[in-house]
C-alpha cells in the first residue's frame, strides 16, 4: 500500500500541533507577564488556565488522529482500534467545545 497520502496527513497533524504548542510555551507565558490592561490581571489567569486545560484534549485528539492514520497504513481502517480512536477524538472535541 502507498504511504504517500497518509504520510502527508501525518505531517499535517504534526504541523497542526506545532503552532499550538509554541503558543502554550511562549505566547501564553508572555501574555501572563505582559498583560494588555493591568487592571484586569485577576481575570487573565483563569482565562490562561482554561487555554492550557483545553490544549490537553487537543493534543490527545491529535495523537489519536496520528494513531488512526497508522491504523489506515496497516490496513486496519475498519477495525475496533480505529473505532476507539474515533470515539476518543469525538470525546476530546466535545470537551474542547
Amino acid at each position: 500500500m502507498k504511504h504517500g497520502p497518509t504520510l502527508f496527513l501525518k505531517l499535517a497533524v504534526l504541523f497542526i500541533g506545532l503552532p499550538v504548542i509554541s503558543l502554550c510555551v511562549f505566547g501564553l507565558i508572555w501574555l501572563m507577564s505582559n498583560p494588555a490592561n493591568p487592571d484586569y490581571d485577576q481575570l487573565l489567569y483563569p482565562i490562561i488556565a482554561g487555554m492550557y486545560l483545553s490544549a490537553i484534549p487537543f493534543f490527545i485528539a491529535l495523537y489519536q488522529a496520528f494513531k488512526l492514520l497508522s491504523y489506515i497504513d496497516n490496513n486496519q481502517a475498519f477495525s475496533g482500534f480505529s473505532v476507539k480512536a474515533l470515539k476518543k477524538i469525538k470525546v476530546c472535541a466535545l470537551v474542547i467545545s
